[in-house]
């Protein structure tokens, strides 16, 4: 539980703080013994704070804290590619101290130079993603930051990739860390461990497979899935609470309502036949080889790409599209838009559907912006959406725009395809669920009729592990790619 310290320097920011941003600002500042004379009780600290509640301005309020108080003079904060520029924006309208901050983009020896130059008196920040941080982790090592934040801390989920390795090194060594993310639990309960040896190594040791063997029993097929033992969940939970500061937007915004629509869509004959035929394909090639979640999920992915519409040719790399039907749904939804003068966020996974969404509001003549993972002006396209009336489309791959934007111009969303990632599918519903936001949100599901369509939408909603799904269905003797 988060105990408030109200003795906690005054929030250093242009803002007025929410209460939940009050409470975690004051919870951080408790635990790095930032009052006056106070103990530090932790290093490192979890925001575990869902998406729209305001990781960002909390956690620059602390930096700001940590720097007026004499603690820190270097930040070095790990986030996505795609969500670098947003820590500059968030800094330069939020920030009530001085800082100098650079953005490590370019070549290697690019990055090396900006962080060479990163020596001023004043507060320096650095801002760098996950993949170059682990390949210039002695450079950053050697710039000696004081505070590391890892933001959407569950990209480190995973105890032994290289970024999550470069992150605990790098984190050892600084004085203080601050963990971001509103899904610390992405699939299994074991993703903890990797985050939290970022944030405070004490809690739960330095070895996973101490940890794993305290905690969870190995069960399933080969004894390869982790399950939380019973009497090990109150220890578990303790621990984790005793550095985290859990918000939800349930608890603490006052956001509209949500609801859910499933547009069912039928499939033209000729792609159902093509569809049926992959379907039993599939299944004869899974049951030749050996049944694991990669390879049941790389054959549900060319199912998934054919329900929206395309299929690869293996030999010639070519995208062939045989079937409209949802673009035609989608074109019905925009109608509908336009005549009630609404605007629309529309997500899809794959490129040749958002060519197709794209080249759909150019036929009808509807101004769009778009984001995939080649755009590389994200806060112009942003920008023009909520702001340009004339623009009534947002077109994101959801992969790329599922990271920290905002999109309240919206209050609808359509997923025309889906991934599978339980992490992509909440933090992307929640760019038009978020302060802001002051109409009910309604988000539309595009869902070809008797497909794997509906399998992936079911798993996400229930939360569910969609490769353990499809492996037990197989191993109860059912086809996992039937509906």
């Amino acid at each position: 539980m988060a105990v408030r310290d109200m003795t906690a320097p005054a929030l250093p920011i242009k803002a007025t703080p929410y209460r939940h941003q009050i409470e975690a600002y004051e919870y951080a500042c408790g635990l790095f013994g930032l009052p006056p004379g106070g103990a530090m009780r932790s290093g490192g600290c979890a925001l575990l704070m869902e998406m729209g509640t305001g990781k960002t301005i909390t956690s620059i309020a602390i930096t700001g804290a940590l720097s007026n108080a004499g603690r820190i003079r270097r930040v070095l904060i790990v986030a996505p590619l795609s969500i670098l520029g947003v820590w500059e924006e968030e800094f330069q309208k939020f920030a009530a101290f001085p800082y100098a901050l650079a953005v490590l983009t370019g070549p290697g020896s690019r990055k090396l130079d900006i962080l060479r130059h990163m020596t001023g008196a004043v507060l320096q920040v650095v801002v760098v993603n996950y993949e170059s941080a682990w390949r210039m982790e002695k450079d950053l090592a050697a710039w000696r930051p004081d505070l590391i934040i890892a933001d959407e801390g569950h990209k480190i989920k995973t105890h032994n990739i290289a970024a999550s390795k470069a992150m605990h090194r790098l984190g050892a060594k600084a004085g203080y860390r601050l963990l971001l993310t509103g899904t610390v639990i992405t699939n299994k309960a074991i993703d903890v461990f990797s985050q939290f040896k970022f944030v405070n190594p004490a809690i739960f040791g330095q070895s996973f497979y101490a940890f794993r063997s305290r905690y969870f029993d190995m069960v399933g097929y080969g004894n390869h899935t982790p399950v939380l033992k019973k009497s090990m969940e109150a220890e578990l939970t303790e621990k984790l609470h005793s550095i985290s500061f859990r918000a939800t937007k349930a608890e603490c915004l006052d956001l509209p309502e949500t609801t859910d629509v499933i547009r069912q869509v039928e499939l033209e004959p000729a792609a159902l036949r093509v569809y049926r035929g992959l379907v039993k394909e599939s299944y004869a090639e899974l049951s030749s080889g050996e049944v694991t979640a990669p390879n049941i999920l790389t054959r549900l992915l060319r199912l998934s790409q054919l329900t929206g519409g395309f299929i690869g040719n293996d030999e010639t790399a070519a995208v062939e599209q045989i079937s409209a039907a949802k673009l035609s749904a989608l074109e019905d939804i925009l109608d509908g838009a336009a005549a009630e003068g609404k605007k629309l966020v529309i997500i899809a996974r794959f490129i040749p559907e958002i060519r197709a969404i794209c080249g759909l509001l150019k036929k009808r003549g509807l101004r769009y912006c778009y984001i995939t993972g080649e755009v590389k002006n994200r806060e112009e396209q942003v920008s023009a959406f909520q702001n340009d009336p004339a623009v009534m489309a947002f077109v994101g791959q959801i992969a790329t725009a599922g990271l920290g934007i905002t999109l309240t111009a919206a209050s609808t969303m359509v997923f025309y395809s889906l991934d599978y990632s339980m992490s992509n599918f909440e933090q992307t519903k929640a760019r038009i669920h978020r302060v802001g936001q002051r109409m009910p949100c309604t988000y539309l599901y595009l869902v070809a009729r008797g497909t794997v369509d509906e399998k992936v939408l079911k798993a996400l909603k229930d939360k569910a592990d969609l490769a353990r799904t499809l492996v037990d269905d197989y191993r109860s003797g059912r086809n996992p790619f039937a509906a």
